[in-house]
């Protein structure tokens, strides 16, 4: 629904006029004079109230929203630390007046969350105030102040049983039993921890933790009880942000806790029995490490709820140097092992999958950076049907500082007395700067990115702000900004995009039932203009606060909503429809009706379903505990885990296909024999490999009509020229059974990935390609790839090497990942393609067998990238082999172009034999060392008289960092291109690079196959990645859980939700490949580095088996159009699958054409 919108001159003019903005700006700062909110949450240091005493002095205070006396208007209750709380009644055009004295509410506790919300049922709302600090626990004890209805209060916390005397950060009121009435969750954060925050220690998980949060359930007599132990609240943490949402969609509330420094988040799922289960490990594959606040909403319209989690990653070079702390990857293993989820520096963006699982993809959608943030609220402040990304930031000491941390260090010593080493300490931290930062906006795009609009909307004022709110303060139909700030006044910001825009939107109230009259808990689904708005009535929102109870939907062109469902809390349901826009429409529940919800209903069915167990495939890939990081610090991901692939053939001549998969370094691999019935038999070859095995290819190596095994070993653990990098070729006795051919292969100890097979000189046999993956411990230096040539007799098994004569450029190729024999121009002759890490896509064309030159296309020039695999099929059916190339993706903190490229530039920096891979980017223009400085003297330990001060560093271009002489002879490699993408063969020798849809660029791209899944005549494509061992800076690649592209014979793609397909692949997904199965279906096999192989079933049309010799096929299509099928032996990522050829009803001839071109 996004659509261009003209602002009009002269409106534009007048508003500029009257206050001053830019004219284009969406959110007018306004004054305190003018809006009489004059509040100001000073933070008043000395000696007892100070960082030594209470841990969390500089995390600030909330800000509450909502209408106290229900005359139409939205109120403002702001939470201060040293300095009293306020109250202030909206007067209309955004004049408010203070009432704190008057209405009772004043007082000086140190008040964190604030919450408004109607706690004993009476219709209007309450407040109720979170309070933490450093003091004893007399002043301590949250306040609940119950309206009396006339402006005025009666603090009422100790009759209700609400007065918690625990630290505490926030509360949420919510039916969590489905009892009809609120009960309350609060969660808490320990007062002191500065010696324990980071270190990794057992978690509590029993209740008996400090800082375990509370659950109090309302007795339905204006009483609260605490039932937390009895409800599975039992998970110890750093509570920060707290929201209430229906994760799992199944009609009962859920909990999301973020928690800051080791503690892992928490999401608790409501049982439906009045318990809570902690199931984040299984919902989430990672979380941000430094948990701020956090909303929920349903960011792209499909109907489910999205996580957003603000943590503390600038997006500036400066402060990315100076306050990102070493995370060395023994420690991060170590919180693994002792059972925290995986944890990264960044904000989170969690996408749901609609299968109770999460891919997180904020570095894609371009809000992974913001730096010290606290408050995240997720609303649509432009009317556009999307909802945007308002993210509160600052602090008031810079403790993040590298150099104070390590300064403070010093006071951990047992030298000198406690109180000296207390003094100095805080003359240390009185003499740190504030982060005084500004506040982010980001408008959603509707493709699942963000556009930093914070300069061109008005947000660009400095501050230390912490907890905000949203709310249509004047009831214009777009929402206003409330933000609390420490050390300044709060801030209000008037939305002017009712005035820019004109969009349209639609305000909801909730008159709700006799024990919940706010309706909390309400869902709500708008259709207008063909698109699904999903909303939650809870209000507690982003950091220590609360939102204004009246929903808002913004409505971009439409003028009438289609249709309105309203779900209330114990499912009774109304839908409206034709309902006007910029109007204030009030759900009441009197109207609602009761569903009969059909039980029985059937499920959907999918296009896969995986099928493993039940076809005896129980194979788990089992990988060496080998830290690459142990060699060469600098590694942006390990090479040691790269593994395994899966290979497809017919092994003993009984017209079933089998597989077999590779094992690592020091375990067996497994191959699997299918039975008629389609299941499988494991059996254990005898197959002895030294090292790790990766490409894997069953050819016919010998002449005698089986299929014969090669297994290409690589991996880093051993060093260079070690025996375990030698490959193995097996031979087939015909029945199955596999013995070494010890003679057989050229001898080269390359640590090598792709191994695939073709008839390159046409005289009969079957020859190879053997890719070099790379030169372990001297990474990223060329690995040699090669090409053996078969020169087999009968009863002798013989490869000759022969690279140097015909293509001796592969002997320093790159760092080869895929490669495929394919006629790139129709003339006969299998060409060579070939991808890699830090390589361009590279196609060396083969001259009658006699020689491979590199293939001149313009399109390959600027397409260096970290590329994975290969496939090829004829996508846009008119005749030429069109390709995919899997890439690293953009969910990434790497980015690359061809102008601000990404590189290494290794060489020996410090003369001490070991190659020093330094990497560089561009960031906001200008060329930097990714690392941080504690990584970089963790690779070359000189570094460190060089750059003494983390201050120094984080000031330091690239340029600054090494002499020119350094980098002079450095060996340099650099990325352009990230992005997965399709490869169009127009001919002639041209060709069309370009991206591919978003949903394949959310992690690396590894196993791919091809095949029509939908059976409407046009190939399809699946995929699967993921990486797991990439340095812990940028943290683990699992967002993938595997893509169904449905092709359109055009060269289009369309990407179908797992939800809707059933392919489900979430695992460190490496090789894949296509079986067939005496059914006439077959099954996509998908091996996953340290985990189980899972395999799913898919039906499958007619289909043609090839014969050996064949190379490809034409297939000539009912409407007259042709499109080439070649039948390869090895593609996409170490992997080999079937070869063949399955085709639709609409296929009317099929012509076949043998390596050597004979027609048959």
């Amino acid at each position: 629904m996004k659509r261009c919108d003209a602002i009009v001159g002269v409106l534009v003019f007048m508003i500029v006029c009257s206050c001053g903005r830019k004219a284009d700006a969406v959110f007018e700062s306004m004054s305190s004079r003018h809006t009489g909110i004059d509040f100001n949450n000073v933070l008043e240091e000395d000696e007892q109230v100070n960082v030594n005493n209470y841990m969390n002095i500089y995390t600030g205070a909330g800000v509450a929203a909502g209408d106290i006396n229900n005359d139409g208007l939205t109120d403002l209750f702001f939470s201060g630390n040293t300095t009293s709380s306020r109250l202030y009644l909206n007067k209309g055009d955004l004049v408010f007046e203070d009432i704190t004295e008057s209405s009772g509410v004043l007082n000086h506790r140190w008040a964190t969350g604030a919450v408004m919300a109607d706690v004993n049922n009476d219709g209007w709302l309450d407040i109720y105030q979170c309070v933490s600090g450093g003091g004893p626990e007399t002043d301590r004890g949250n306040l609940l102040f119950i309206n009396n209805q006339n402006n005025s209060f009666t603090e009422s916390s100790q009759s209700y049983g609400l007065g918690d005397k625990r630290q505490a950060m926030h509360a949420s009121f919510f039916d969590y039993d489905g009892d009809g009435d609120l009960d309350v969750f609060i969660i808490t954060n320990p007062a002191s921890y500065e010696n324990m925050v980071n270190h990794i220690q057992p978690r509590k998980l029993d209740g008996t933790g400090v800082s375990t949060d509370v659950l109090y359930r309302n007795n339905g007599d204006h009483t609260f009880t605490d039932v937390s132990k009895e409800a599975g609240i039992l998970v110890e943490g750093y509570s920060l942000g707290l929201a209430i949402s229906d994760i799992n969609n199944d009609g009962w509330p859920d909990i999301y806790v973020s928690n800051d420094f080791i503690g892992s988040d928490i999401l608790y799922i409501n049982n439906q029995n009045g318990t809570f289960t902690d199931r984040a490990a299984e919902y989430l594959k990672h979380t941000s490490f430094a948990g701020m606040g956090n909303d929920v909403a349903d960011l792209n319209n499909d109907g489910l709820v999205d996580i957003v989690e603000l943590d503390m990653r600038p997006e500036d070079n400066k402060r990315l140097k100076l306050i990102i702390p070493p995370t060395g990857y023994d420690k991060y293993q170590l919180s693994l092992r002792l059972g925290y989820l995986p944890q990264f520096t960044r904000n989170t963006l969690q996408l749901n999958r609609g299968n109770n699982t999460f891919s997180e993809i904020s570095f894609l959608s371009g809000v992974s950076s913001t730096d010290w943030s606290w408050s995240p609220l997720l609303a649509d402040y432009d009317n556009d049907g999307d909802k945007d990304l308002f993210a509160t930031n600052g602090f008031l000491r810079d403790l993040g500082n590298m150099d104070y941390i390590t300064y403070q260090n010093i006071y951990n010593t047992p030298l000198g007395t406690v109180q000296a080493k207390t003094d100095k300490k805080l003359e240390a931290i009185k003499a740190l700067k504030g982060a005084a930062l500004k506040n982010y906006i980001y408008s959603n795009n509707g493709d699942l990115t963000f556009t930093n609009q914070t300069q061109a909307w008005g947000l660009q004022e400095e501050g230390f702000s912490h907890g905000a709110a949203y709310a249509d303060l004047d009831n214009d139909g777009d929402l206003d900004l409330i933000v609390n700030t420490m050390n300044e006044e709060a801030r209000v910001y008037r939305n002017h995009s009712d005035a820019l825009f004109h969009r349209n939107y639609l305000r909801i109230k909730f008159r709700g039932s006799e024990k919940n009259k706010e309706g909390i808990g309400a869902k709500v689904w708008v259709f207008s203009e063909g698109q699904e708005q999903y909303l939650e009535n809870f209000l507690n929102r982003g950091y220590e606060s609360t939102v204004d109870g009246t929903m808002h939907v913004g409505l971009d062109t439409a003028e009438v909503v289609d249709s309105l469902k309203v779900i209330w809390p114990d499912g009774k349901q109304e839908i409206l429809t034709h309902v006007k826009a910029n109007q204030l429409l009030t759900l009441d529940y009197v109207s609602a009706k009761t569903q009969t919800i059909e039980q029985s209903r059937a499920k959907k069915a999918t296009l896969f379903n995986e099928v493993s167990h039940a076809l005896g495939i129980d194979f788990t890939h089992k990988e060496n505990d080998f830290i690459d990081f142990k060699v060469q610090p600098l590694l942006p991901h390990m090479h040691s885990r790269n593994g395994p692939g899966v290979a497809v053939a017919d092994v003993n001549g009984d017209g079933l296909e089998d597989f077999y998969v590779g094992g690592a370094s020091n375990h067996a691999g497994a191959l699997f024999v299918q039975g008629k019935g389609g299941k499988f038999k494991r059996e254990i070859p005898a197959i002895d490999s030294l090292g790790e095995e990766l490409g894997v290819l069953f050819f016919d190596a010998d002449g005698d009509n089986d299929n014969d095994l090669y297994i290409a070993t690589g991996g880093s653990e051993k060093p260079k020229d070690s025996p375990a990098y030698k490959d193995y070729l097996y031979v087939n006795d015909g029945k199955g059974k596999f013995n070494l051919a010890k003679d057989a292969l050229p001898e080269h100890l390359q640590s090598g990935s792709s191994v695939i097979a073709s008839d390159y000189d046409r005289d009969g046999d079957l020859d190879l390609f053997v890719g070099g993956r790379i030169v372990p411990g001297e990474y990223p230096t060329p690995a040699a790839s090669y090409i053996f040539r078969n020169d087999s007799k009968p009863g002798e098994c013989r490869f000759a090497d022969v690279t140097q004569a015909l293509a001796p450029g592969l002997l320093k190729a790159g760092l080869v990942t895929s490669a495929l024999w394919t006629d790139v121009d129709n003339d006969g002759w299998p060409d060579l393609l070939i991808a890699g890490e830090f390589m361009p896509i590279t196609c060396l064309k083969n001259k009658d067998g006699k020689s491979f030159t590199p293939y001149a296309t313009d399109a390959f020039q600027h397409t260096s990238g970290w590329w994975n695999s290969l496939v090829a099929a004829d996508f846009d059916q008119d005749g030429d082999m069109d390709y995919i190339a899997g890439n690293l993706g953009l969910n990434s903190r790497y980015h690359g172009t061809p102008q601000e490229p990404l590189c290494i530039y290794a060489n020996d920096y410090d003369k001490n034999g070991s190659i020093d891979p330094v990497m560089t980017y561009y960031l906001q223009g200008t060329k930097y060392i990714v690392h941080t400085r504690d990584e970089l003297i963790s690779q070359i330990p000189a570094m460190r008289h060089r750059f003494v001060h983390y201050a120094e560093y984080s000031e330091a271009t690239f340029d600054d960092s090494f002499l020119k002489s350094e980098t002079d002879n450095a060996y340099t490699v650099c990325a352009e291109n990230f992005q997965t993408s399709y490869i169009e063969n127009q001919g002639n020798g041209k060709f069309t690079v370009k991206a591919l849809p978003l949903d394949a660029q959310f992690a690396p791209t590894y196993g791919m196959t091809v095949a029509d899944i939908d059976g409407d005549g046009f190939l399809d494509v699946l995929m699967t990645g993921n990486m797991f061992s990439a340095e812990v800076s940028s943290g683990r690649y699992d967002a993938s859980v595997g893509v169904f592209l449905r092709g359109d014979g055009h060269g289009n793609f369309n990407p179908m939700n797992a939800r809707e397909s059933g392919f489900y692949a979430d695992g460190d997904a490496k090789g894949a490949a296509l079986i067939q199965q005496p059914s006439g279906n077959a099954l996509m096999i998908v091996a996953n580095n340290a985990a189980p192989l899972k395999a799913f079933a898919i039906k499958q049309n007619k289909r043609y088996q090839p014969r050996a010799d064949d190379a490809y096929a034409i297939v000539t299509l009912k409407d007259g159009r042709k499109y080439k099928h070649e039948f390869y032996y090895g593609s996409t990522y170490l992997s080999q699958s079937s070869r063949v050829l399955s085709y639709t009803g609409n296929a009317e001839h099929i012509e076949v054409y043998t390596f050597r071109g004979e027609k048959r």
